[in-house]
């Protein structure tokens, strides 16, 4: 047309390589863990990383913290073993795509009680969710005929047509369903986040008054992204339905929704990939740092403390911020610097961890008299020695970590310093 002009978005190759790594992984990453706990682990990663970044629509993107978000994952997890087991009743529907059933049951349920939860922003959502959340999680205990009573209720995902022979009986191939939804999932949350209604959930977040003041409804912008959200987490739920093969009220309970914000803000909740770091970690410290420690909630406590005081922006923003650095050329300037703050961390935690434990012992254990053993070391959870020695080295491990800490801070400043000048001159060639 004439007068007009047209412009073409650069066909952008690193963005392939990253979805083609990421599928690569997905596939791949079975056939290097065997195990049965691995694949296990790997099916719990996929199935935390949807309700994770779906999670992360509403606080990341939208700015809404919501402490109930466990209702809709939970609720497409009840819906899911309810329409497995009407499968095993002669349901002519594939057993692979009853997650989307789950998904669709959350969504419904996001459509009733969305309207009232995204009246308000900030404060006041976070309260009405924490609300319904109990609500739903007081009501599963009062309805035994569809929650299940304390008991939940089991399904079997070996039932229905064997569609290509495969039965979802071996994890296996369960694994690979939920790879394949974790992808097209992950795919279309990302996609999501490029629409016109994902900018605009974007700018509601940062500035609802301008928002307001052009013309849009910021409650009709949030409720739309709350359904959308709701969706992608009972995809999740149903996923966790055919893995577990169980659904217990557990699901929507208030301390669910606690770990879906805890692991989305560890992992960089203002970054996409930043949840699924987040999963990651809350399947490692539910299954794996659990069987090591009576203290691992504790733990996670610890170190929730630790990133908010030093890492606000989480994992993927020191992530983020290296690769800026390496970008530049002085990623190798701070090598020495980040090996002392690792080491005088872990002397941190270590001298912490054996105050902890011989506490947890003394609480839990005492009948077991006061000896314990914890990383080959011998201790005496009475004894004075122990104490003094384990209190000893925690606080030298502080004093050098902040010592570290300070020396840190004035190399990185140097360094941003000279970034800021290179850009500049970049700018006037």
């Amino acid at each position: 047309m004439a007068g007009s002009v047209i412009r073409y978005k650069p066909f952008n190759v690193g963005r392939v390589v990253v979805w083609g790594l990421f599928a690569l992984v997905l596939a791949t990453v079975p056939l290097l863990f065997t195990s049965s706990l691995s694949q296990t682990m790997l099916s719990q990663m996929g199935i935390a990383i949807i309700v994770c970044l779906s999670y992360n629509m509403l606080l990341g993107q939208g700015g809404m913290l919501s402490f109930g978000h466990a209702v809709y994952s939970g609720m497409g997890s009840f819906l899911a073993i309810h329409t497995l087991n009407l499968v095993s009743g002669g349901l002519p529907l594939p057993v692979s795509l009853i997650p989307i059933a789950g998904g669709l049951a959350a969504m419904l349920v996001a459509v009733l009680l969305g309207w009232v939860t995204t009246k308000k922003a900030a404060t006041p959502f976070a309260m009405i969710t924490l609300g319904i959340g109990e609500l739903v999680w007081a009501m599963s205990l009062m309805f035994p005929e569809f929650f299940g009573g304390e008991g939940g209720v089991s399904g079997n995902r070996v039932t229905g047509a064997k569609t290509l022979g495969i039965t979802y009986g071996p994890q296996i191939e369960l694994y690979y369903l939920i790879a394949v939804y974790t992808f097209v999932c992950t795919a279309l949350m990302f996609a999501f986040t490029r629409t016109p209604l994902g900018r605009m959930l974007n700018a509601v977040r940062d500035n609802p008054e301008r928002v307001e003041f052009v013309g849009y409804d910021t409650q009709m912008v949030r409720y739309i992204a709350f359904i959308v959200a709701a969706f992608f987490a009972g995809i999740s739920g149903g996923l966790a339905a055919l893995n577990f093969e169980i659904v217990t009220s557990e699901v929507v309970s208030g301390h669910r929704s606690g770990a879906y914000l805890l692991f989305t803000f560890l992992g960089g909740a203002t970054f996409f990939f930043g949840p699924i770091i987040g999963a990651i970690l809350m399947v490692l410290a539910f299954v794996m740092l659990s069987e090591f420690t009576s203290a691992w909630l504790l733990y996670l406590g610890l170190v929730f403390l630790f990133m908010v005081m030093f890492a606000p922006g989480g994992v993927a923003s020191l992530i983020m911020m290296n690769v800026r650095v390496a970008a530049f050329g002085h990623l190798r300037k701070l090598w020495v610097s980040y090996l002392a703050l690792a080491l005088t961390a872990l002397v941190v935690l270590l001298g912490a961890a054996v105050m902890i434990e011989m506490v947890y012992h003394l609480q839990l254990n005492a009948a077991l008299g006061p000896e314990i053993k914890f990383m080959g070391m011998a201790l005496n959870a009475r004894g004075l020695d122990s104490w003094f020695g384990a209190v000893f080295v925690m606080l030298t491990g502080l004093g050098c970590f902040e010592l570290c800490r300070r020396q840190f801070a004035r190399e990185w400043t140097q360094i941003q310093e000279s970034i800021e000048k290179e850009i500049k001159r970049r700018e006037t060639l």
